[in-house]
């Protein structure tokens, strides 16, 4: 399967009988698939379906949809209520002979309500069912095109991930051969830090000075660290080859990394293990923020 990041853009447009119609489908990060719609006056019965048609092929995004319908042509009728200009021009007519007025020109009755009657032509139920039909394939349509393009910014993203884990195994294996996890290394600075314990205070007993050098040697001691780090990266590799919907198995990781640098920063016994592990918590930061775009 394909990654698939979560932003992506599609628009589709078409034209059914005396309608034009278009759809325009914006997506961006979410932590599940939240799909809002935006539906002419008389359309929300769609609603359910279409949000049903989203999620088989969406599995997260913040998705807005927005439809929009334009007549291009409405068939208007007009007609004269003659019975109304009638009774109107009569009552007109005497009044203004009463008051020895002129008489009322015709025109300007007809602007009165109820005189002229417009109304557009009902739309068939044949002509209604072919634009709905029309509108969901439409929609189909836009969402093949948005799952397109996130796909396609998803491969990107997968090899931009990739970078990442290259850039973090590298400095992993850095860290395993620095000369500061030699074992001569480990003793020498093991001894340094009893001679200071010993200075310190004459009392040590023996049991006590043994206790104190397991202790510092666990403090010193990464190995576990980077072998969590080793299968990390193995795991992490595993599931961009896997593909599809492993934003929240991904983001998961990308927070074990983080507490394996971490830890290896505080249990670091030299300023170049630290550097490493400084550089570390870099590029994991930086594969974190990338993976909060996949789905």
């Amino acid at each position: 399967m394909t990654l698939a990041s979560m932003t992506g853009f599609a628009r589709t447009q078409g034209i059914s009988g005396a309608w034009s119609w278009a759809w325009e489908l914006k997506s961006v990060n979410g932590k599940g698939l939240d799909v809002r719609l935006r539906l002419p006056g008389g359309w929300d019965g769609l609603e359910a379906g279409l949000k049903q048609s989203a999620a088989r092929v969406l599995s997260r995004g913040n998705v807005n949809a927005n439809l929009s319908l334009t007549r291009a042509d409405p068939e208007v009728s007009v007609r004269v209520n003659e019975h109304v200009l009638r009774t109107i021009a009569q009552s007109v007519g005497r009044v203004a002979e009463e008051l020895g007025a002129p008489p009322v020109q015709l025109e300007s009755l007809l602007g009165l309500k109820g005189v002229l009657e417009v109304s557009e032509a009902q739309e068939s139920e044949t002509a209604r069912a072919g634009l709905e039909a029309a509108v969901l394939s439409g929609f189909s349509q836009a969402l093949a095109e948005l799952a397109a393009m996130r796909a396609q910014e998803g491969a990107a993203l997968g090899l931009v991930l990739s970078e990442r884990l290259d850039g973090i195994a590298a400095l992993t294996a850095a860290a395993e051969a620095n000369p500061s996890r030699r074992p001569e290394a480990i003793r020498a600075k093991l001894a340094e830090q009893l001679r200071v314990l010993m200075d310190t205070s004459a009392s040590f007993d023996s049991d006590r000075l043994h206790q104190e050098a397991l202790m510092m040697a666990s403090k010193v001691d990464v190995r576990e660290e980077l072998d969590r780090l080793v299968a990390h990266v193995a795991a992490a590799r595993a599931m961009l080859a896997e593909g599809g919907a492993i934003g929240r198995r991904l983001d998961f990781l990308a927070q074990e990394f983080n507490r394996e640098t971490n830890t290896l920063c505080s249990k670091a016994n030299d300023v170049s293990l630290t550097a490493i592990g400084l550089e570390l918590k870099g590029l994991v930061e930086q594969f974190r923020e990338q993976v909060q775009n996949i789905e």
